[in-house]
C-alpha cells in the first residue's frame, strides 16, 4: 500500500507529534477533540487539563501553506530564554567549613611498618579512643595522628581521626582524612559514613546522600541510616532539578531543530517558486499562435514560442504569402522574429497579411512601416507585390484572385 501523503504533509506530521511529545496537554484542546477521541478509542491514557479557547490562536490565514508546523512554535522565546530558579532547600543545620583548616599530618604513604610499629600504634589509637569518649577531642586527634605516622597504611586511622574533625565541626579535614581511607581501603563503611555526614553539614546533600548510601550498603548502621533519612529529601530535590533543567534543555534543542528544518524548507519552497518565476518570465509568454492565420501543415510550432501555427494564403498573393521554406526562414530569422515581439507590430502584420492594401493604413508608423520593408528586403516577391506600399485600386477586398484556368482552353 503506497503513503496517502506527499513529503510536506508528512513533514508537517512529524512537527505536530513532536509538538504533542513536547506539551501532551495540547491534545486537550476542543479544536483536536477528534484526535483525542481517536487516541482514547485505542486505550490511550492522555493528561488532564482544561483550556480556554483563548490561549490558542486561530488556525492561520490562506496564506499559510503549513498551519500544523506553525503551531509547533509552542513556548515563546521569552518562556525558553527564562532562566531556572534555584531550588528551595532545607538549610537548617549548614556550616560554612574553612578549606585551610585541612593541614593535618598524613604520614608516609611510602613506608612499611614494622609488626613492633603496628603495636605501638594501637596503642596509641587505644590513647585516642579513650579521650574521644571523654570529649578531649583535641588529645584524641593528637594520639591519632601519632598512630598513623607509626602506621599510615591503617584506613580505619584515618577514618577515625576523621570521626574526630567532624566532632569539632573541622569539616574539610574531616572529608580528607575519610577520602584518603577509601583510597587505602575502598569498602571502609566508616569513612562513607563520615565523609557523607560532613558534605550534609556543608549543604552538599547529593554527595551527602550518595557517600551514606555507600555506608549502609557495606555496613548498615542505625545512625548512618537516620543521617540519610536527614539529607534524602534535599537531595531528591536537587535530582529532579536537575532531570528538570536536562529535560528542558533536551526539549529546547529538539525545538530549535524542528525550527531549522521548517526555515529549511521555506527557504527550498521559496527558492522553487522564484525559480518557476524566472523560468516563466524568460518563456516569452504571448507568443501562441497568431489567431486566424491558417495553418500550414506539418509546420509544427517551434519550441519555446508556444508554437507559431503556419501562415495560410493571403488574398492577391498568388496562393500564399510565404511558402514553407520561406516560412521556416522567416521563423528562424531572429530579428523579425525580435520585431514580432511587439503587439502593435504583429497586429500590423496580421492585416497586412490578411489584407496587402492594408498597409496604407501603417505607412506613418515607423515601426511597422520599416517592418513590413524588411520583410521585402528579405524575401521580395514572396511578400506580395503590395507589401512595399499600399495599392489603392485594390479596395477593401484586395485584387482579384489568380484565375488558374486562363489559357487552359
Amino acid at each position: 500500500m503506497s503513503c496517502p501523503f506527499d513529503e510536506e504533509q508528512l513533514t508537517q506530521l512529524k512537527t505536530f507529534v513532536e509538538l504533542c511529545k513536547n506539551q501532551p496537554l495540547i491534545l486537550q484542546h476542543p479544536k483536536l477533540s477528534f484526535f483525542k477521541d481517536y487516541l482514547v478509542s485505542l486505550g490511550v491514557s492522555l493528561p488532564t487539563a482544561t483550556f480556554g479557547t483563548k490561549t490558542f490562536a486561530p488556525a492561520g490565514d490562506g496564506n499559510s501553506q503549513s498551519n500544523v508546523g506553525d503551531s509547533a512554535k509552542e513556548p515563546s522565546s521569552e518562556s525558553e530564554d527564562e532562566p531556572e530558579s534555584d531550588v528551595e532547600l532545607d538549610m537548617e543545620g549548614v556550616i560554612e567549613g574553612d578549606p585551610s583548616e585541612a593541614t593535618q599530618e598524613m604520614g608516609d604513604e611510602t613506608k612499611e611498618p614494622t609488626d613492633e610499629e603496628r603495636d605501638q600504634s594501637d596503642e596509641k589509637r587505644s590513647e585516642a579512643m579513650k579521650a574521644f569518649s571523654e570529649q578531649n577531642y583535641e588529645e584524641a586527634i593528637k594520639a591519632y595522628t601519632e598512630a598513623i605516622k607509626l602506621n599510615p597504611s591503617s584506613a580505619l586511622l584515618f577514618a577515625k581521626r576523621g570521626q574526630v574533625f567532624l566532632k569539632l565541626n573541622k569539616l574539610y579535614a574531616c572529608i580528607k582524612d575519610c577520602t584518603h581511607a577509601l583510597k587505602l581501603n575502598c569498602d571502609s563503611a566508616a569513612a562513607y559514613k563520615f565523609r557523607g555526614r560532613a558534605y550534609r553539614l556543608l549543604g552538599k546533600f547529593e554527595e551527602s546522600s550518595h557517600d551514606l548510601c555507600e555506608s549502609l550498603k557495606i555496613d548498615y548502621d542505625d545512625q548512618t541510616n537516620e543521617w540519610l533519612n536527614e539529607v534524602k529529601p534535599n537531595a531528591e530535590k536537587l535530582r529532579q532539578h536537575k532531570l528538570t533543567v536536562q529535560r528542558k534543555k533536551e526539549e529546547k534543542e529538539r525545538r530549535d531543530k524542528i525550527r531549522r528544518a521548517r526555515k529549511a524548507q521555506e527557504a527550498r519552497a521559496k527558492a522553487a517558486r522564484e525559480q518557476e518565476a524566472n523560468a516563466n518570465a524568460t518563456g516569452m509568454p504571448g507568443m501562441g499562435g497568431m489567431p486566424g492565420m491558417g495553418g500550414m501543415p506539418g509546420m509544427g510550432g517551434m519550441p519555446g514560442m508556444g508554437g507559431m501555427p503556419g501562415m495560410g494564403g493571403m488574398p492577391g498573393s498568388g496562393g500564399g504569402m510565404f511558402d514553407s521554406e520561406n516560412l521556416v526562414k522567416l521563423l528562424s530569422d531572429p530579428e523579425i522574429m525580435a520585431a514580432l515581439q511587439d503587439p502593435e507590430v504583429t497586429k500590423a502584420f496580421y492585416d497586412v497579411s490578411s489584407n496587402p492594401a492594408n498597409f496604407a493604413k501603417y505607412q506613418n508608423n515607423p515601426r511597422v512601416a520599416s517592418v513590413l520593408e524588411m520583410l521585402q528586403k528579405k524575401f521580395g516577391d514572396q511578400c506580395g507585390p503590395n507589401l512595399g506600399g499600399a495599392n489603392p485600386g485594390a479596395g477593401p477586398e484586395g485584387p482579384k484572385p489568380f484565375d488558374d484556368d486562363v489559357g487552359l482552353d
